[in-house]
């Protein structure tokens, strides 16, 4: 039986063999198999459930779908089937034995940084949009301060700003802030939402009760309650008083957007009111809390709920709609203002298995399997991410709706995408509820039909896409992302050989070029040895191992920097990070890349990083403001010079 149980599982994409990050083999426990088998709907308890679950997933594999991907210009197999090649990138219908089948036909690549830098190279910022402050916001950063720093910007010869994830979190909840732990990544965060974008400064204005108080820290539980409270003004006078005012065009416009968003606008607009019934009312955080009756969104009973909340459920809706326009009219300030990207967003790797995506529709994800990565020299337990992910069979079964809606939604408003670990389209570690991390697998997703609706909305939204292929990454997947467009990224900390730094002329071309991440030491934090005490203070580090080591690793760095004719000086102190910042991106701008994509933490030399992984409470992730305004915080001398450095490289 466990042969027929490892045959079942290669069957249905299960890595049974698998290679650690050690280089050694390893070979996944029957007992995880069955659980994951079982979570994925393969019948496994006897011999005749292997057979017919095998027979299943043949048929699935030889023809049994009516959804199909090509390349322009290649021939078409379907089943047994070959069509002659379609030229014309985009969804076709055909018929074909009486069937109707539809046919995704893509560009052989991406819309890429080469097509729109027309021969130059370029650099983008990477903020993170909480962390922006303007005159009048709600206390933490909103689409109108990421405005006025894509002005600011733009003047410095900037043409992209990449952005955490903006993906709808937990409105009755705002102390879940994490912006990798989405609802759904369809939809928005509402809290970023600029409504004078929309109403303009008088209307929001008379709407206001109090100005925010300037914290370093940002406060979510309550300044997400004041932030909702204004909008939920705005949305009471909207309703009463449009029309009389003579902002028919504004009611037309809700309305259009309502009916594109379509059931699953909606259905996210219903979970969000079920959500503030449930855990408000009965501190019933999790659906999967709520009564039978309540997980189905056709019950009679959530019915009833939804007829007796429209107005809640509208108030939702317009706040989706108000967070869409705010975010288009920042991306056409950048466009107006000479970018040649604008906003490039981020596409969390999976969702929150309590969220809306997860109660909505149910048979898109895996719901008992848990996103994470085997164990390794870092993590020797593994890690479980607590996401859940795409069910491949469902993908398959559906068409890739879920998949296909899900870029469109990443590429709305934006010229670009960035897909967090980007690995994923090809195989993702997973978990079995309640097992250790240790006890997952690696499950393969349908990679080349996944690529080429990466590319073929890439090019239907003129949008460039970046992968995020960090961490232990297969060489060939590295070389199939390259040949569709997809660019990598190159992150310094990462561009090395033992101890040695890589000079920047053998960095990728086609990936981005990036000096530190949101996970990661600033360049600041990391030439200082901040990060080291932060981590040891909280038992994550051992700060003198570590210390020693860092010591050693600033002299190779600033080795490398001197081979590259940018340590102009002797290595600074250990305390004197000015030097070392100004270094790095003198550095990082000679890679061959067409793009250098630098955090806004490094450009202005700060210490602290947005996010300490292995931490939630213990620290202030994702809670952290800049001092300066957003239209003022790149006006000094000396990071005007760092621009200037990128600008003309």
């Amino acid at each position: 039986m466990d042969d027929a149980f490892r045959a079942l599982a290669r069957e249905a994409g299960i890595a049974v063999d698998w290679i650690d990050a050690a280089d050694r083999p390893q070979r996944v426990a029957v007992g995880s198999l069955r659980r994951i088998l079982d979570a994925l709907g393969h019948p496994n308890a006897t011999k005749g459930d292997i057979a017919e679950s095998r027979k299943r997933l043949r048929a699935l594999k030889d023809g049994a779908r009516d959804f199909y991907t090509a390349t322009v210009g290649e021939p078409i197999a379907i089943g047994a089937m070959r069509l002659r090649p379609i030229e014309a990138p985009g969804y076709h219908r055909l018929e074909v034995g009486g069937r109707q089948i539809t046919v995704a036909v893509a560009p052989r690549r991406c819309v890429t940084l080469d097509e729109l830098a027309g021969g130059k190279r370029l650099y983008g910022l990477a903020v993170q949009l909480y962390s922006l402050r303007r005159a009048g916001d709600a206390g933490f950063g909103d689409t109108g301060a990421l405005r006025e720093l894509v002005v600011s910007a733009a003047r410095e010869g900037a043409d992209a700003i990449a952005l955490s994830p903006t993906h709808s979190l937990f409105a009755a909840d705002p102390s879940h802030y994490a912006p990798y732990s989405p609802s759904s990544r369809l939809f928005l965060n509402p809290l970023y939402a600029d409504a004078e974008a929309v109403f303009g400064t008088e209307r929001v204005a008379a709407a206001t009760d109090d100005v925010a108080p300037a914290h370093d820290l940002i406060d979510w539980p309550n300044a997400a309650a004041a932030k909702y409270a204004l909008l939920r003004r705005l949305y009471e006078s909207f309703t009463t008083d449009e029309l009389a005012q003579g902002r028919a065009a504004l009611a037309s416009d809700l309305a259009s957007f309502e009916r594109e968003g379509g059931a699953r606008l909606r259905e996210h607009a219903l979970f969000e009111a079920l959500h503030r019934h449930w855990y408000a009312g009965k501190q019933q955080w999790n659906w999967h809390e709520w009564p039978a009756a309540w997980h189905d969104r056709d019950d009679p009973a959530v019915r009833r709920f939804a007829e007796e909340q429209a107005g809640e459920i509208r108030f939702n809706i317009f706040l989706q709609w108000l967070a869409g326009r705010a975010f288009r009219k920042v991306q056409q300030t950048a466009r107006d203002a000479g970018m040649r990207i604008g906003l490039i967003s981020d596409l969390a790797v999976g969702m929150s298995p309590g969220g809306s995506h997860a109660w909505s529709r149910h048979k898109d994800l895996l719901l008992d399997l848990s996103i994470g990565a085997p164990p390794d020299l870092f993590n020797p337990r593994g890690q479980d991410w607590g996401l859940t992910a795409f069910s491949p069979q469902a993908l398959i079964a559906s068409g890739f709706e879920p998949f296909i809606t899900t870029l469109r939604a990443a590429m709305r408003n934006a010229g670009g995408v960035r897909i967090d670990h980007a690995m994923g389209l090809s195989r993702l570690w997973l978990v079995p509820r309640g097992a250790s991390p240790g006890e997952g697998a690696y499950l393969s997703y349908p990679l080349d039909d996944m690529m080429r609706l990466i590319a073929l909305e890439s090019h239907l939204n003129h949008a460039i896409v970046i992968g995020e292929d960090l961490g232990t990454v297969q060489p060939e997947f590295r070389k199939r992302v390259a040949d569709v467009g997809i660019a990598g990224m190159d992150v310094l900390w990462f561009q090395r050989e033992r101890e040695t730094f890589l000079p920047p002329a053998q960095w990728r071309p086609d990936a981005v070029a990036v000096t530190s991440t949101h996970d990661l030491p600033t360049v600041a934090g990391w030439w200082s040895g901040a990060d080291i005490e932060t981590r040891a203070a909280l038992g994550l580090a051992d700060e003198k191992v570590e210390t020693k080591a860092r010591a050693k690793d600033r002299v190779e760095l600033w080795r490398a920097f001197d081979a590259a004719g940018v340590g102009k000086t002797q290595a600074p102190a250990a305390a004197d990070t000015a030097p070392a910042v100004d270094a790095t991106l003198a550095f990082t701008a000679q890679s061959p890349a067409t793009m250098a994509l630098i955090p806004l933490e490094d450009v202005l030399g700060l210490t602290e990083q947005p996010n300490l992984p292995g931490t939630i409470d213990q620290h202030p992730n994702w809670r952290r403001r800049l001092e300066r305004p957003a239209a003022q915080v790149l006006d000094t001398p000396a990071i005007r010079a760092r621009l200037k450095t990128l600008r003309e490289r």
